[in-house]
């Protein structure tokens, strides 16, 4: 019986660890000289809570908080590509799956490795 239970567990964990790193056909990982390239043309989404966003962003990067993605999605518009990052690419990954399901958006991108890998130029508040 015991087994079981072992290996209930270790197949959650396999599957939290997969979920976490997979990254659907629909969400293009980018490079920072790749998201560089195309973020100015884009809609460029910053999905950390407001106090991370505050601490140093990418500049003219628009806050909509992951906590906040549901009541404000209507603010991505569906015909332009949308640009995402967090501080790592977990919750970038979220807003992406959330944004294609129920708005439908096709052209999506995220920043690879997320703010925390970012060497490029940010504003702080």
């Amino acid at each position: 019986m015991m087994i079981y239970l072992w290996l209930i567990l270790l197949a959650l964990v396999v599957y939290a660890v997969f979920k976490r790193f997979y990254t659907p056909k629909y969400l293009t990982t980018l490079t920072q000289e790749d998201f560089i390239k195309g973020y100015r043309k884009a809609q460029l989404i910053d999905v950390r809570e407001p106090r991370e966003h505050e601490g140093g962003h990418i500049l003219g990067s628009r806050n909509i908080p992951m906590s906040q993605l549901r009541q404000r999605a209507n603010e991505v518009r569906t015909d332009q590509p949308v640009y995402l990052y967090c501080q790592s690419g977990a919750r970038s990954r979220q807003a992406a799956q959330f944004l294609k399901k129920k708005r439908g958006v096709e052209d999506i991108y995220h920043l690879q490795g997320g703010f925390k890998k970012w060497t490029g130029k940010i504003k702080k508040k």
